[in-house]
């Protein structure tokens, strides 16, 4: 699970001297019609010319080698606290509404540095363990059965992303979290409205309004859902977690309260791209769609492939907090810095024929979830849904046919790739 603040305003603390032109390669937007289609080509040639570049344009450092995003993913100097920017770019007349929410937004521990951070984190480490998640191994495989059973009706024609990439995740982080059934349509909206507010979607002010109010909801309905699993505890994160006794030793009550949101937000989209980016990239593979469907257990390979190749995340953000310097570039203290991990996961210098698709590969480690002290917190529960989605799609499923792929849709977004929907015949 990733969660990123955008970058949409605020340039460098100090003046940056005009970049220097990159021989044979123009300056593009990443979120121009052609970049949010298809960013690749472009990327490339940013890192096998320039891994360092400042960007005018962004107001920013692309940072695009796999050296170079992992020095930045390991360098102190490097900041993950990015919620200030994420309230300059709130309109004027919704400041007052949002003083509470990025109290809010302060808690999540994707928007702290150590030490931090690492005490926020810790509160959550057993309950995401590979081995604490593989308890819902069991009902995940049985919730992608009753999805598909619903929706994957041979010779039907859907959208594999409103009929099983979404509601997919949807029901196991629902469950994972103990949110009752007769309170999800509240909790998703809510959900929905703050990934308006984190990820830029919102424009207007009436939309920002609309988001910030709903972070502030989603906080008071999972402080009272904490209060009622102290009452009465249950098979799910928040009861593991306070059973474990550290909310109010190790953290406080509000501070648990805020990192919940973060969970809450953070799981449902990421998987679901995951999920249906998979299913594009075997389909668009007939020689890796036949390895899966021969041997099932490959789907593991297929979901870390496209995680390296073409993931649920393009990019993290990041501030320099003290002057640094980069493969001979000069970062200033305030310098905002993306880290392009969808470049760096096709570095040549570490992923041998970078731009296959091969679920049988094995050696480097990819980015898409992150490394380090930020390494996503629930890569294993997004790899677990996501994998019983794909075996199940592949094995039982084989006459799934996508449309015409040359008509898909990505949503535009400087951190995210995803698609509108993916239209298929079951």
């Amino acid at each position: 699970m990733t969660t990123e603040a955008p970058a949409r305003t605020g340039a460098s603390a100090l003046p940056q001297a005009p970049a220097p032109a990159v021989p044979g390669l123009t300056e593009r937007h990443l979120l121009s019609a052609d970049m949010v289609a298809d960013p690749y080509d472009h990327l490339d040639a940013l890192r096998d010319r320039v891994p360092v570049h400042w960007s005018p344009l962004h107001h920013a450092w692309l940072v695009t080698g796999y050296d170079q995003v992992m020095r930045c993913l390991r360098e102190r100097a490097v900041s993950a606290d990015r919620v200030r920017p994420l309230m300059d770019a709130v309109p004027q007349g919704a400041r007052e509404d949002a003083e509470r929410a990025f109290g809010i937004l302060s808690r999540w521990m994707v928007f702290n540095d150590p030490p931090q951070h690492r005490r926020l984190r810790q509160v959550f480490q057993e309950a995401f363990a590979a081995r604490a998640v593989a308890r819902y191994r069991a009902f995940t495989e049985k919730a992608t059965r009753a999805v598909l059973a619903r929706k994957a009706v041979p010779g039907r024609a859907g959208d594999l992303m409103a009929d099983v990439a979404k509601p997919l995740p949807a029901l196991v982080f629902a469950r994972w979290l103990g949110i009752p059934r007769t309170d999800a349509p509240s909790f998703w909206y809510w959900n929905a409205r703050v990934a308006d507010l984190v990820l830029g979607t919102a424009q207007e002010e009436s939309e920002y309004r609309a988001s910030l109010q709903a972070l502030v909801s989603l906080e008071e309905y999972l402080g009272d859902l904490v209060e009622r699993r102290r009452a009465e505890p249950g098979d799910d994160l928040i009861s593991q977690v306070l059973g474990e006794g550290r909310v109010g030793e190790s953290v406080s009550g509000t501070e648990f309260v805020g990192m919940l949101t973060q969970m809450a937000f953070a799981g449902g989209e990421t998987t679901s791209n995951l999920i249906a980016n998979t299913v594009l990239a075997l389909h668009t593979r007939p020689d890796q769609l036949a390895a899966v469907r021969a041997e099932p257990d490959l789907a593991q390979g297929a979901v870390e492939e496209t995680l390296r190749l073409d993931g649920p995340s393009k990019m993290s953000i990041r501030t320099a907090a003290q002057d640094l310097d980069l493969d001979g570039r000069t970062l200033r203290a305030g310098d905002r810095i993306f880290l392009v991990t969808a470049a760096a996961n096709r570095d040549p210098a570490r992923f041998p024929d970078p731009g296959r698709f091969d679920v049988h590969r094995s050696g480097a480690t990819h980015l898409g979830f992150g490394f380090g002290a930020h390494f996503c917190i629930g890569a294993a529960l997004a790899r677990l849904v996501a994998v019983a989605a794909v075996r199940t799609l592949v094995v039982d499923h084989p006459g799934l046919t996508l449309d015409d792929p040359a008509t898909l849709a990505w949503q535009p977004s400087l951190l995210n790739r995803s698609l509108t929907a993916l239209p298929v015949r079951y």
